[in-house]
């Protein structure tokens, strides 16, 4: 019988863990679906792993690990994969934002022979107007920079285990989990879902935090802010060339002081699209210079009795 893994994420989320195990657990078991929950506590500085611990003693089929530290969501992910053992593994959201009613739809299009099922957002739920302005701003960020539609796309999705191996066998550090499997290929179908609203807690993200996670995902994943340091640089010199016939022209005509607030003004200007270009080409070399250490993604602090794997060792044992 086929096994179907979800990774569920979770930072600071210690009120969300057992409803979302039970939840899970009952609509799998009503559908048929033999199961496993893994659980990746991201650095929670709350009881998260606590939570977790209880969940996979209550259940074999929940397990779940600590991070040392809090290394990011797309950590999370990839180090939830890494323990999955099923043929195919859904990536959701700990809170339940995700609807689990979808996900019987997704195996059953992953049985009828597809690689990988997108979940594709059709409402974002209730979300307060700051929110859905920044969370739409990265959105066509991304878009613009991968070339990909990432407007309705979400981390909600299953993938087959060829294409779990695919992604897990990529040596790149940064990496960024949703455009990779649009990036991989593969069969792929698509379920359309509404964001629900969370039981428990606050949203983790904020308007900052999403800007920091679109630069960084842009950079791990585009050259595209590269080739616009090249455009920038025509454009100055397109100034360059206005100015220079301008200051021409005033020079003929006996009146090349006047010229000065132009100057000042050119010179903001290409000062800007350097300092600008500068920044890109640096946040590119700190890319390079993560890469080149070769530090893991994630440091795995603690895993559950149930986990097996070249990944445990009894110092991470709760």
């Amino acid at each position: 019988m086929a096994l179907l893994s979800i990774v569920l994420p979770a930072y600071n989320e210690e009120q969300n863990i057992a409803n979302t195990a039970g939840v899970l657990s009952g609509l799998l078991k009503e559908k048929g679906i033999d199961y496993e929950l893994v659980f990746i506590s991201d650095g929670s500085r709350d009881g998260t792993y606590r939570e977790i611990c209880r969940a996979a003693e209550a259940d074999p089929r929940v397990k779940g690990a600590e991070f040392s530290r809090n290394f990011g969501k797309e950590a999370g992910i990839f180090a939830g994969l890494e323990l999955t053992t099923g043929d195919a593994v859904i990536v959701m959201d700990c809170d339940l934002q995700h609807p689990p009613e979808v996900i019987p739809q997704m195996w059953k299009l992953w049985q009828e022979g597809a690689e990988v099922v997108e979940g594709i957002k059709i409402s974002r739920g209730k979300e307060s107007l700051l929110h859905k302005m920044s969370a739409g701003l990265f959105y066509k960020i991304m878009s613009r920079l991968i070339r990909m539609d990432m407007n309705s796309s979400s981390d909600y999705k299953l993938l087959d285990r060829k294409v779990v191996n695919v992604l897990l066998a990529l040596p790149e550090r940064n990496t960024f989990f949703r455009a990779l499997t649009f990036w991989a290929g593969f069969r792929t179908e698509t379920v359309q879902y509404e964001v629900q609203e969370r039981q428990y807690g606050e949203s983790k993200w904020s308007f900052w935090s999403l800007m920091k996670y679109a630069i960084a995902n842009a950079t791990s994943f585009s050259t595209l802010p590269l080739q616009l340091v090249t455009v920038m640089g025509m454009i100055s010199i397109l100034f360059s060339l206005v100015l220079a016939v301008q200051t021409l022209v005033k020079f003929l005509m006996g009146t090349a002081v006047e010229g000065f607030t132009t100057v000042i003004l050119l010179v903001l200007i290409i000062g800007g699209f350097l300092m600008l270009s500068l920044g890109v080409i640096g946040h590119y070399i700190a890319r390079i210079y993560e890469e080149v250490k070769g530090r893991p993604k994630y440091i795995i602090s603690k895993v559950t009795d149930n986990v097996q794997g070249a990944v445990t060792g009894e110092w991470k044992r709760n």
